[in-house]
């Protein structure tokens, strides 16, 4: 089947020399617009990748506290030409939002239930940090976490914490930290896990050693035996001493108060005596003059006194600062 194209005739269908003109403008514009409609299209479906790319996380990780709370921190490559950028939050309970863009720049931010309308000033890289309550829920002992993420992600689970339940495979595990590390696939997850703060963390430390008194008894009664012998020793070398040495040091005796004094010297006079008794509580030692002021004695009268005493081994004489200082002897013989 042939299509027949009818040209439009004008009102002066033939011109002077008798030729005969038909319009085709429609035509024209037909074929010009479809290859710049065309071309559109793929421009568009071109630029259709690249602001996904823009807009998907580049990184992501999540941490979840013992109390249930998930730490989420985040990169996202963004058009640099944007004034603003919304993002979709993983719930409407958000807490601590802080989004930094090039240069460490703090961006401003206004969140609106689960979104967040960010400020980006230029910047090409924007990082994300939140906390949220929503992902993760408990019943009786076993907690929950739940998210579909749009892209893969890595997860800290609490310290003391194991997996029960699992709704898809991880694409790496392991420990940071004594904390298990999962990293997930992009999609819904859900994990099942029990936490536990009675795990002690260094039972090692908290485990009294058993002590052994043993060696230390053994020890007590070794120096015992050392000191009895010892004793028995001096008291024999004691006994082997020549008598007459052993008279001579049982003459001399410490002076222990002023009744011993009188019960080794009897025949002292009594202003003599009286002499001592103020000697002794003055602390054992008294300057001359002081007697003499004390006892209201002429000098001579209390020099010969004085040399009375020290003929009887009571005292002895020092000179300090020009005067004789008075002192009684810390040991005396017995008279014979």
């Amino acid at each position: 089947m042939t299509s027949l194209i009818e040209p439009i005739q004008s009102k002066n269908p033939l011109g002077d020399d008798g030729i005969l003109f038909v319009r085709n403008g429609s035509m024209f514009d037909t074929m010009v617009k479809t290859p710049l409609l065309v071309a559109s299209m793929i421009i568009v479906a071109a630029l259709l990748p690249i602001q996904s790319s823009f807009s998907s996380p580049r990184d992501l990780n999540l941490i979840i506290y013992p109390d249930g709370t998930t730490h989420v921190s985040m990169e996202i490559d963004i058009d640099p030409s944007l004034t603003d950028y919304e993002l979709n939050l993983f719930g409407k309970t958000i807490d601590n939002f802080v989004v930094i863009g090039d240069e460490e720049f703090l961006l401003d931010v206004n969140i609106i239930d689960d979104s967040a309308l960010i400020q980006t000033f230029g910047s090409s890289v924007i990082s994300v940090e939140y906390d949220i309550y929503d992902l993760v829920s408990k019943q009786g002992k076993l907690w929950t976490f739940s998210l579909d993420s749009p892209t893969d992600f890595t997860l800290l689970l609490p310290i003391n914490s194991a997996i029960v339940g699992m709704s898809n495979l991880p694409i790496n595990m392991k420990l940071v930290d004594e904390q298990n590390q999962i990293s997930l696939s992009s999609g819904k997850t859900e994990i099942d896990y029990f936490f536990s703060t009675s795990i002690v963390n260094n039972p090692v430390s908290e485990i009294k050693p058993e002590i052994d008194y043993f060696p230390y008894l053994i020890i007590i009664i070794t120096i015992l035996f050392i000191s009895f012998g010892i004793i028995i020793f001096v008291r024999n070398k004691q006994k082997n001493l020549n008598p007459k040495e052993s008279i001579q040091k049982s003459q001399k005796i410490l002076i222990l108060d002023i009744e011993t004094i009188f019960t080794l010297k009897p025949n002292l006079r009594e202003d003599d005596k009286e002499f001592v008794k103020f000697i002794f509580n003055n602390g054992g030692e008294a300057l001359e003059s002081e007697l003499r002021k004390k006892f209201l004695q002429p000098r001579t009268t209390m020099w010969r006194a004085v040399k009375r005493l020290e003929r009887e081994g009571i005292i002895e004489i020092e000179k300090k600062d020009l005067q004789n200082l008075v002192k009684l002897r810390k040991n005396m013989e017995q008279e014979q």
